[in-house]
C-alpha cells in the first residue's frame, strides 16, 4: 500500500470533481502560475488514490505543467458501483479516455506543430494505473502526447504478489472492509507509531469499493503482455521505476523499455512508489522527458 507523505494538497492544487459522460471523478488539479506547457493526467495504483501524487503536484506545476491526479471509479472518493463487471479493464480504459476529453476537448491542437503547447496531454499511470493507462492508449492513442509507465510492468505481477492478491480477494469476499483493514494492520503494523498516518490510510481504504479491489486484483494477476501493441502505436513512452521493486522485477521493467524503445529512468533510493519516496527526483525525470518531446 502506498503511503503519501500527506493527504493535504499543496496551495497550488485544488480538490475538484472532474465531470465526464461516464461519471464524476474526484481529482486534485494543480495549475501553474503561468500559461501551462502541457497537462498531465495521473492514474493511481491498486489500493491507491490521487493523494499518491500529492508530492509531485508542486514541482510539476512549478515546472509549468498542469497536473491532474484522479481517483478511478470505486477508488477512495470516486463513487463505485458494487458490481465487479463494471471494473473490467475496457470499462476503466473508457473512463480514462472520458477524463482526457474533459481535460483537453477534441479538436484542440495538441502542440505537435509548435502551437497551443498547453493543450498537450501526457498520460501517467502508477502500477495498476499504468496497465489501465496502457489499455486506454491501445483503445485510442490520439488524445495523448506521451505515456509514462511508473512501476508498471509488461504483464501479470510477480508470483508472490499474485498469492497476496488472491488472499486479499478471498478476504474481501468474506469480510467487511473494516475487518480486512484490521487484519492487514495486525499482520503489518506501522513501523513508527509516533508518526503513524493510519487514520488517513484507513479512511482511504474504507472509501474503496470492495468490488473494485477484487476485480482489479484479478486484472493484475492475469494481465497479458501487450508491449508490442503499445510499441506499434508510435506513442512516446517513458518507463520509470525505483531501483528495487517486488511487484515487477526492475530488470523486467528495463527489458520492457528496450522493447518499447522508451526512455528509461531508475530513481535511486526508491522502491515501488518513487512518486511518494523520491518526489523531487521523480518530478525532475518526468519534466525532462516531457521537455525532450
Amino acid at each position: 500500500m502506498s503511503r503519501p507523505p500527506t493527504f493535504t494538497p499543496p496551495p497550488c492544487a485544488r480538490s475538484r470533481v472532474l465531470r465526464t459522460p461516464r461519471g464524476e471523478f474526484a481529482a486534485l488539479d494543480a495549475m501553474p502560475r503561468t500559461a501551462a506547457r502541457g497537462t498531465v493526467l495521473m492514474l493511481p495504483g491498486f489500493t491507491g488514490s490521487k493523494e499518491d501524487f500529492v508530492a509531485l503536484l508542486e514541482p510539476l506545476s512549478a515546472a509549468g505543467f498542469r497536473a491532474v491526479a484522479v481517483d478511478g471509479r470505486g477508488q477512495y472518493e470516486s463513487r463505485g458501483t458494487g458490481r465487479q463487471e463494471d471494473y473490467a479493464q475496457d470499462e476503466l480504459a473508457r473512463d480514462v479516455l472520458a477524463q482526457a476529453a474533459a481535460l483537453v476537448p477534441a479538436g484542440v491542437p495538441d502542440g505537435t506543430d509548435g502551437t497551443h503547447e498547453g493543450t498537450a496531454l501526457h498520460l501517467l499511470g502508477h502500477s495498476l494505473g499504468g496497465q489501465i493507462a496502457r489499455a486506454a492508449v491501445l483503445m485510442d492513442p490520439s488524445p495523448f502526447r506521451s505515456l509514462t509507465l511508473m512501476s508498471s510492468g509488461p504483464a501479470e505481477v510477480s508470483a508472490g504478489q499474485r498469492e497476496k492478491l488472491k488472499l486479499l480477494g478471498d478476504a474481501l469476499s468474506a469480510l467487511t472492509m473494516a475487518e480486512v483493514w484490521d487484519a492487514m494492520r495486525a499482520l503489518d503494523p506501522p513501523e513508527d507509531t509516533a508518526t503513524d498516518d493510519g487514520e488517513d490510510l484507513r479512511r482511504r481504504w474504507l472509501g474503496n469499493d470492495p468490488a473494485q479491489l477484487i476485480a482489479t486484483g484479478r486484472l493484475l494477476c492475469g494481465e497479458p503482455d501487450r508491449v508490442d501493441e503499445v510499441a506499434a502505436t508510435g506513442l512516446r513512452v517513458h518507463v520509470l521505476s525505483g531501483e528495487r521493486d517486488d511487484v515487477w522485477p526492475v530488470g523486467l521493467l528495463t527489458a520492457m523499455a528496450d522493447r518499447l524503445g522508451a526512455r528509461r529512468t531508475t530513481v535511486a533510493g526508491a522502491e515501488h512508489s518513487p512518486n511518494t519516496a523520491r518526489p523531487e527526483e521523480t518530478a525532475r525525470a518526468l519534466v525532462a522527458f516531457w521537455e525532450s518531446l
